[in-house]
């Protein structure tokens, strides 16, 4: 994991949820752990992470996550003992 990706992952856990965050650094920043990120039908993606999956859809027309999908990320993280 490179400095970037760390930063993502301390924004990712911030509270208040942060309102600013990518799915482009999130996908970087799963790849980056060792997670699997699956395409699905038609924006819907599902993130494996260690024995974890997590199901959401890619956020369109903006680039940010939703803070719903943002703590439904960070509790998949966390699950996978992968915290700051």
């Amino acid at each position: 994991m490179n400095s970037k990706q760390y930063k993502v992952l301390k924004k990712l856990f911030e509270n208040p949820v942060s309102a600013t965050l990518r799915w482009t650094d999130i996908k970087q920043l799963t790849l980056a752990v060792g997670g699997i990120i699956k395409q699905g039908g038609g924006s819907r993606i599902r993130i494996v992470l260690r024995d974890r999956a997590l199901n959401i859809h890619t956020p369109h027309p903006r680039k940010e996550l939703k803070p719903y999908q943002i703590r439904a990320v960070r509790r998949l993280f966390k699950e996978g003992g992968i915290i700051p």
